[in-house]
C-alpha cells in the first residue's frame, strides 16, 4: 500500500502558514481520503457532464465556479439553451445561489478577451447570479483556476466539484475525434479555422469537495478591492457592476466518502508585495512546484507529462536529477507541435522548449521523448491539457502548466490522486487515443486493448514506432494509406544565437516571469 506522505506534501511542506485548506484534515496531512475522481478527457464530456449536474440543481443549492476565460454563449452540450449563460442564469433563477469568480483580464488589444470576460459577469449579473471580476494578481499575472463546485442543500452524497484546464469558453467543447468546436476562436494558422482541442477536466466526489470549496471561498472572502485601477472602478461604477462580495452562505461539513482515492489539491498563488498579499496565502503559495518536485524525486520507472508548455530552466530542473538518480527513468512528453502564437512572439516560447529539452535530454540521451499529435486530417491539434503520470501512483490534472508562470506567477489549482489503478488507467486511457487504439479498447477493455502500453519500456516504445510511421508517411508526400496514430515526434527547436540571445528577455519577463519573493528568485526554492 502507497503511504501518502512519501508521495504528498505534508501541511508543513505546503508551506503556507495562512491558508485554513488544511485544518479539517488529521494531524499534518493535507490530504483526504474517501474520495472518487473520475477523468473527463475532452471538453465535451467535461461539458456534458456539467451541463448535467447544473440543470439538476434546485432551490437551495450552491453553486461555485472561478473562470480565466469565459464566453457566455458556449454552448455545453451543442444544443441551444445549453449556454453557459443561460445553464447558470436559469440555475439561480430557480433558487440556486450561483457565485463566480472570472479573471478581469488584460485590455483585448494585447490578445486577451476582457471584453468576453466582462460580458459573460455582467450578462449573469442580470440574471441575479453574483460573479465578480477580479483583477487581484500580480503585474502582468492572471486568475487561471477553472472549476466548479456543485453543494446540494438536501442530499450531500450529490455534492461534486470539476476541476482542470478547461475553462468554460469557445474552442473547448471537442472529442476523441477532434475536429474542433463549432464555437471556435481562431488560433495560429496551423491549427485552421477550427482548432482542433486536446484537454481534461476531473470529477471530484466526497470530502475534496469541501477543500475545493475551501479555495473558492478563501478568494471570495478575500477583502482587497477588485482591482486597483481607479479607471476600472469608475468603469464598474457606471456600468452598475458588482464590485463587493455578499457574505457567503455557512460552509457546510464535508460530504461523505463516496470511494478510495486519496486527493491532494495543489496550488500556486504569487507574492504579490507592497503589502498586497493574499490574505490566505502570505508570500504566496508554490505547492504545485512543490508537488512536483517531491513526487519527481520519486520517480524511477516513467513520467508521462501532456502539457500545454513545457519551458526553462526551473521546469527541468527536478527532472534532471531524477533522470539521473535512476538509470531506468523515462520521460514522456505530449505537449502542442506549434506554440498558439506566431511571428517574433513564438521564438520565446521557442527558446523556452529549447532549454527545458536541451537539458533533460543531456542527461538522459535516449530516455527523454517529446511528441505533437494531429489528427486524422493532418491538423495539429492543440495540447491544452494539464496532466503528469509518475510511476502509475501520482497523478495530476489541474490549470498549472509546466513553466515558471504556472509554479510561481499566476494563481493555479491541480488535483492530484494518489491511487495506482486510477493512475494508470489515466496514463493507458490517453496513450489509447494517440495510438488510435480506443475502439480496441472499448470492445476487448483497456488492458486488452493497451497490454504492450503497461510497463513504462513498452509505452515509451510504442509511441517511437507510431510516431516514426506516421512521420515517414508524411515524408513520403502521405503515399498509401495512413498508418494508425496520431503521434508526431518534436524536434528540438532550431534558433540561432542571435534569436536566443534578443528573446531571453521577452521570455522571463513577459511569457515566463517569477512571481516568487525577491530574495528567492531565479533559484530553485519554493
Amino acid at each position: 500500500m502507497t503511504e501518502p506522505r512519501e508521495w504528498l506534501l505534508t501541511r508543513t511542506e505546503r508551506g503556507n502558514l495562512s491558508t485554513r485548506l488544511d485544518d479539517r484534515h488529521e494531524g499534518d496531512h493535507a490530504w483526504s481520503e474517501g474520495n472518487l475522481v473520475t477523468p473527463l478527457v475532452h471538453g465535451s464530456a467535461y461539458f456534458g457532464a456539467l451541463h448535467a449536474v447544473l440543470s439538476a440543481t434546485r432551490e437551495g443549492d450552491l453553486v461555485l465556479f472561478t473562470d480565466w476565460q469565459g464566453d457566455a454563449d458556449e454552448r455545453l452540450t451543442g444544443e441551444p439553451g445549453s449556454e453557459v449563460l443561460e445553464v447558470l442564469g436559469a440555475a439561480d433563477e430557480r433558487g440556486v445561489d450561483v457565485r463566480g469568480l472570472v479573471w478581469r483580464s488584460h485590455l483585448d488589444q494585447t490578445g486577451f478577451f476582457a471584453t468576453e470576460n466582462r460580458h459573460l459577469g455582467e450578462q449573469l449579473q442580470r440574471r441575479g447570479a453574483e460573479v465578480l471580476l477580479d483583477m487581484r494578481v500580480r503585474a502582468g499575472g492572471s486568475h487561471h483556476q477553472k472549476f466548479v463546485v456543485v453543494r446540494h442543500r438536501d442530499d450531500p452524497s450529490r455534492d461534486v466539484a470539476f476541476v482542470g484546464g478547461i475553462d468554460l469558453a469557445h474552442n473547448r467543447r471537442d472529442d476523441a475525434d477532434h475536429r474542433g468546436d463549432p464555437q471556435a476562436q481562431p488560433l495560429t494558422d496551423e491549427y485552421g479555422p477550427n482548432p482542433p482541442w486536446h484537454d481534461l477536466q476531473v470529477r471530484i466526489q466526497g470530502p475534496a469537495v469541501h477543500d475545493v470549496e475551501t479555495v473558492f471561498r478563501e478568494r471570495w472572502e478575500d477583502p482587497t478591492p477588485l482591482s486597483r485601477s481607479p479607471l476600472r472602478r469608475l468603469s464598474d461604477r457606471v456600468r452598475g457592476l458588482d464590485v463587493r462580495p455578499g457574505p457567503l452562505p455557512a460552509q457546510q461539513p464535508p460530504p461523505p466518502r463516496a470511494g478510495a482515492h486519496t486527493v491532494q489539491l495543489l496550488r500556486t498563488y504569487p507574492n504579490l508585495r507592497h503589502g498586497r498579499d493574499f490574505p490566505f496565502a502570505r508570500r504566496g503559495e508554490r505547492s504545485v512546484a512543490r508537488g512536483y518536485t517531491k513526487a519527481i524525486a520519486r520517480a524511477s520507472g516513467l513520467v508521462y507529462v501532456e502539457d500545454q508548455y513545457f519551458w526553462g530552466h526551473d521546469v527541468a530542473e527536478p527532472f534532471l536529477t531524477a533522470l539521473r538518480n535512476h538509470p531506468d527513468l523515462r520521460l514522456v512528453v505530449v505537449i502542442p507541435l506549434v506554440p498558439d502564437v506566431d511571428g517574433l512572439a513564438r521564438v520565446p516560447e521557442l527558446l523556452g522548449r529549447h532549454r527545458a529539452f536541451r537539458a533533460v535530454r543531456s542527461v538522459a540521451p535516449g530516455r527523454v521523448a517529446a511528441y505533437g499529435i494531429e489528427n486524422h486530417d493532418g491538423t495539429p491539434v492543440y495540447v491544452h491539457a494539464k496532466v503528469c503520470v509518475i510511476d502509475d501512483v501520482w497523478a495530476s490534472v489541474g490549470s498549472d502548466n509546466f513553466n515558471r508562470r504556472s509554479w510561481t506567477h499566476d494563481s493555479e489549482l491541480s488535483c492530484v490522486v494518489l491511487d495506482a489503478d486510477y493512475a494508470r488507467s489515466l496514463r493507458l486511457t490517453l496513450a489509447a487515443e494517440h495510438l488510435d487504439r480506443l475502439d480496441d479498447a472499448a470492445t476487448n477493455g483497456l488492458d486488452g486493448a493497451m497490454a504492450d502500453c503497461v510497463e513504462p519500456a513498452g509505452l515509451f516504445d510504442a509511441y517511437a514506432a507510431s510516431a516514426g510511421r506516421l512521420d515517414a508517411w508524411h515524408a513520403s508526400g502521405r503515399v498509401g494509406e495512413r498508418p494508425p496514430g496520431r503521434l508526431r515526434r518534436l524536434p528540438l527547436p532550431e534558433l540561432t544565437a542571435w534569436q536566443r540571445g534578443w528573446a531571453k528577455v521577452p521570455l522571463e519577463v513577459l511569457h515566463d516571469p517569477d512571481g516568487r519573493p525577491g530574495p528567492i528568485r531565479g533559484g530553485q526554492d519554493y
